[in-house]
């Protein structure tokens, strides 16, 4: 759910550009602009309009295409009013008219009379509708923030997770330096799309693109590196914990047993990372980040390696090569 109310006046009012604008305006009953949406989805009401009332979407935002405005006139045609009345009885969030359609006179008094508002859009209903889900899918799916640094390398989204001054910022400055692309420094803001995929921005657009850097301070790494270091959002593909190196600790040295992490219901694959001095992180997340593309077509360097060392065991050249060794120094 969203986490404050989402009202219809939200909805006319975000910007949308390109292929995602809904190009929506209010063409009567603006007292209505103040009712919320709690269900992200769209109801046609055809059979309504015929008097079949029984399973009756209300709380969903109500569809108006070419086939339910021609049934509308041929209601104001013959007079009959009891429907539409009965239609906005039951409080519905809103009405969208598509491809520029005006409902009738009786229909605009009715709703205005009832505090709905009357939306209209240029779009055909079914663009309409796929555009509208989009959105609603954004605005309602799960979200959550977390501590960490957010890049694009090779196009792959990486979260850097970690302690404070584990070293995170600097890492993704120098990814930056070597042309991958930041997303977001320090806070995250990730939310579910679709069940099945997690995206990941900035919580903050004033600030999500400025990075703290130890013993230098903020940074702004638009001005500095150029717009095409940046991006406003990215699918949370794989995440990197970088920790302080234990000597103590057994650290996978071969990368057959993939771990993962639960965000937000999904599974994302998650490594380990020891930072000690002389190790170059960046090479090391540019090499796991190409290691994850493999691994999305379809080939595991690590499974790889072991099916061919099981191969070379069981074909009997190993026993003879331990066999035919010189044991007599």
């Amino acid at each position: 759910m969203a986490d404050k109310p989402f009202t219809v006046l939200d909805l006319i009012d975000m910007d949308l550009k390109g292929h995602n604008s809904l190009e929506l305006h209010c063409i009567a009953g603006r007292k209505g602009l103040t009712r919320t949406i709690t269900v992200p989805n769209i109801n046609r009401p055809g059979l309504e309009l015929s008097g079949f009332y029984d399973s009756f979407a209300a709380d969903r935002v109500q569809l108006f295409g070419r086939g339910e405005t021609a049934y509308l006139s041929k209601l104001h045609q013959e007079n009959r009013t009891e429907t539409i009345e009965r239609l906005f009885s039951y409080n519905v969030p809103c009405v969208v008219f598509t491809h520029n359609l005006v409902p009738d006179e009786t229909f605009i008094e009715i709703a205005e009379k009832n505090g709905c508002a009357i939306l209209q859009s240029p779009l055909e209903s079914s663009e309409f509708s796929a555009r509208l889900f989009r959105v609603f899918s954004n605005i309602f799916a799960p979200k959550k923030t977390l501590h960490g640094v957010l890049v694009e390398v090779y196009g792959v989204g990486i979260l850097l997770t970690g302690h404070s001054g584990v070293g995170k910022s600097e890492c993704a400055l120098e990814l930056v330096e070597r042309g991958h692309r930041l997303v977001a420094d320090d806070i995250v803001e990730i939310r579910c799309v679709n069940g099945n995929s997690v995206l990941g921005q900035g919580a903050n657009n004033f600030i999500s693109h400025h990075m703290e850097i130890r013993g230098l301070g903020i940074i702004n790494v638009t001005q500095l590196y150029g717009v095409g270091s940046i991006r406003e959002q990215k699918e949370v593909q794989l995440i990197i914990k970088l920790e302080e190196w234990d000597q103590n600790k057994i650290y996978d040295r071969i990368g057959t047993d993939q771990s993962s992490t639960d965000l937000l219901g999904v599974k994302v694959p998650t490594i380990e990372i020891p930072v000690r001095p002389g190790r170059n992180l960046p090479i090391i997340i540019e090499a796991a980040a190409m290691n994850e593309r493999l691994k999305a077509m379809g080939y595991n360097s690590a499974k790889d390696f072991n099916q061919n060392i099981l191969k070379w065991i069981e074909s009997g050249e190993a026993q003879a090569a331990y066999y035919g060794s010189d044991d007599s120094y």
